[in-house]
């Protein structure tokens, strides 16, 4: 375990296992603008503020994704129903 500065800048694998997506994925993130980040040489770096910052971002979304959805099946009446009780493997 290291402790890091919120200034830090971190190698695109590094920033990759810290959202726990793959090194790709993150790469087509920092290309569609969604986190900054700044090139050293002709390596991508992020600078850890910026990852925590989308990933609170991310994080507070998906939260607020899954309670609408256990609203919506609320309200349909989902989870009310005994379809689910009585089935078999």
């Amino acid at each position: 375990m290291s402790i890091l500065h919120y200034e830090e800048a971190l190698a695109t694998q590094q920033a990759g296992d810290l959202l726990q997506v793959s090194r790709p994925y993150l790469i087509r993130l920092l290309e569609a603008g969604k986190i900054r980040y700044h090139l050293v040489g002709s390596h991508r770096r992020v600078r850890l503020g910026d990852l925590l910052d989308y990933k609170s971002t991310r994080d507070r979304l998906r939260k607020a994704n899954i309670n609408e959805m256990v609203r919506v099946s609320e309200s349909l009446g989902l989870y009310d129903s005994d379809d689910f009780d009585e089935r078999e493997p």
